[in-house]
């Protein structure tokens, strides 16, 4: 048992590891990270509702997350392959391509929340 919870504490210790390392490294993380700070200060502004609140910051986890994933993927491409390659750039595309479906997806709902607030 007592393994069990260290390793768990270690897991912990990656994780926030890698946090640090995708804020402080990767620029595009960098852009979420003050947009979703940005939004937040616009939610205690406009008085969002609690549904609201659970939404945004559901919807702040899934963009910076999927960012996340996509520079794993890419830094993990570059180090298998780091010449140019088009099935490299096609999986790269791909993973790109998930962090704009969602980036898309927090604008509408950012619309959503915010604009009947707005005008």
């Amino acid at each position: 048992m007592i393994n069990f919870i260290i390793k768990r504490i270690k897991s912990v210790g990656y994780a926030f590891k890698g946090v640090v390392l995708l804020v402080t490294t990767e620029a595009s993380i960098k852009v979420q990270l003050f947009l979703g700070i940005f939004i937040t200060i616009a939610g205690f502004y406009y008085n969002i509702s609690s549904t609201e609140w659970m939404i945004q910051i559901l919807i702040i986890g899934l963009v910076m997350s999927v960012e996340g994933l996509n520079t794993a993927v890419e830094k993990m491409a570059d180090f298998i392959h780091p010449d140019h390659n088009d099935k490299i750039g096609f999986i790269k595309d791909i993973a790109a391509g998930a962090v704009f479906i969602s980036a898309i997806i927090a604008v509408i709902v950012g619309c959503i929340i915010y604009l009947p607030k707005i005008f």
